[in-house]
């Protein structure tokens, strides 16, 4: 299964996030187990979920990276019991967890580092033929938040990940694969997050179908009063509607329901002034 199948939908997807971790930002290691990881996956099948999103490392700033053994152990079962719902993404930096991955059942593969933290990923990619989803990164998330320094931030992240989509593209990946996602919360304080979902339209023009991940972000929990993650579902919805508006193919979540029904409405006022 690819994501083919889901791309005639006709209005934005919305891809659940299943957290094979112990130390997740946004909900503390509650799906670490893998009992627990895919029985979270058919709940976020059931709340309508188009495409899950499997990862056994924390990118939240400060996060310690598993070994590569221990990433492959938390992700791989998971994949594999997984398989044949809907699309499955592996998210990961590493070419080796992602190939086996792709052995297992992925389909697509989520890469923060946008073939930067690992010089296989991008050559893996293209004789998999895959989609890759290729996102705006400066670091790892041990130094990621002191690389967060730009006199424009949308002009600077156009420019960062247009270099990725070409080296993409000299890597023999087929460009109607790429992804792009401009990293909201990666080497980014909450004015540049901002900044970045006010000029998603601009993000939309490069031709590239884009991803948004603002899930429970920090930037999210500072305008809502520095609310806890797991209370910042609301918000995320409100960032779907703005990212449904402006053309971006998918939303990348931990809660599915509300996107979906978020999306539900701009569609109905899209039919309603004949769009």
């Amino acid at each position: 299964m690819t994501t083919d199948a889901a791309e005639n939908t006709g209005r934005m997807l919305v891809m659940g996030v299943v957290n094979v971790t112990p130390d997740s930002f946004s909900d503390g290691g509650r799906w670490f187990s893998h009992h627990d990881a895919v029985a979270h996956g058919h709940e976020l099948l059931n709340q309508g979920a188009d495409m899950l999103d499997i990862g056994g490392e924390s990118t939240r700033p400060g996060a310690t990276r598993p070994s590569q053994d221990e990433e492959l152990r938390r992700v791989l079962s998971v994949v594999r019991d997984l398989a044949g719902t809907v699309p499955l993404s592996i998210d990961t930096m590493r070419a080796e967890v992602a190939r086996q991955a792709i052995d297992a059942g992925a389909t697509i593969v989520n890469d923060v580092s946008g073939g930067l933290a690992d010089p296989g990923m991008l050559s893996l990619v293209a004789s998999s033929g895959v989609d890759y989803i290729c996102q705006h990164w400066r670091g790892h998330g041990a130094v990621m938040n002191r690389l967060a320094t730009y006199q424009d931030v949308v002009a600077e992240v156009l420019v960062e990940l247009t270099a990725r989509a070409r080296a993409c593209a000299d890597a023999g990946i087929d460009p109607g694969r790429v992804v792009i996602d401009p990293g909201l919360g990666f080497a980014k304080a909450a004015e540049h997050d901002w900044l970045i979902l006010a000029h998603l339209d601009e993000f939309v023009s490069l031709g590239h179908r884009v991803l948004v991940g603002a899930s429970r972000k920090r930037f999210l929990g500072g305008v809502l009063g520095g609310r806890e993650p797991l209370g910042r579902d609301a918000a995320t919805a409100a960032v779907s509607v703005v990212c449904a508006q402006n053309g971006v193919w998918a939303v990348r979540t931990h809660e599915v329901r509300a996107q979906r029904d978020a999306i539900a409405v701009v569609e109905r006022l899209k039919r309603a002034r004949g769009l």
